[in-house]
């Protein structure tokens, strides 16, 4: 069968397939720093996950965080905390307490605060952060490596 007539029929019926192939051009433009292309095909996404899969599913989480990720690149930092929030709020329903995806979320909400200035809470999700990547992941991993970092930066500033 045709590529474009499994395309047409996925997208009639809003297969969690298609989502994925939104998510994936949405990360392309934002690649190429197409902001607004990239948040049209993220929100499309979510919107086929939020009809073809439960609210728990880690799927969401992903539009989420990948919503978050392109306001904050837009310096849109109150849009990007809302997304990144409820994308935690979704991991901490769906996946082990000391899983890595919730390290991420903290981590990236962390980022949002200090760049919005607030070290305190910063501080603490960098904290977060960085004990589940410690319990979850090897000493030498770049995702560890960079939650030290960012703790360490954070903690000179406070």
């Amino acid at each position: 069968m045709d590529t474009f007539v499994i395309f047409k029929i996925r997208q009639q019926i809003l297969h969690p397939d298609l989502a994925s192939l939104y998510n994936n051009i949405g990360t392309v433009d934002g690649d190429m720093h197409h902001h607004s292309t990239a948040l049209s095909n993220y929100e499309k996404a979510l919107g086929i996950y939020k009809k073809s899969l439960p609210s728990n599913h880690p799927s969401l989480s992903t539009s989420y965080n990948n919503i978050g990720a392109t306001y904050f690149q837009m310096d849109r930092y109150a849009e990007a905390l809302s997304n990144y929030e409820k994308a935690l709020e979704i991991f901490k329903k769906s996946l082990p307490v000391n899983h890595p995806d919730l390290s991420i979320s903290y981590n990236n909400i962390g980022t949002v605060y200090e760049n919005m200035n607030d070290y305190s809470k910063a501080y603490s999700l960098y904290e977060k952060a960085l004990e589940i990547s410690k319990r979850s992941l090897p000493e030498s991993h770049p995702f560890v490596i960079k939650c030290e970092s960012n703790f360490n930066r954070i903690r000179q500033k406070l």
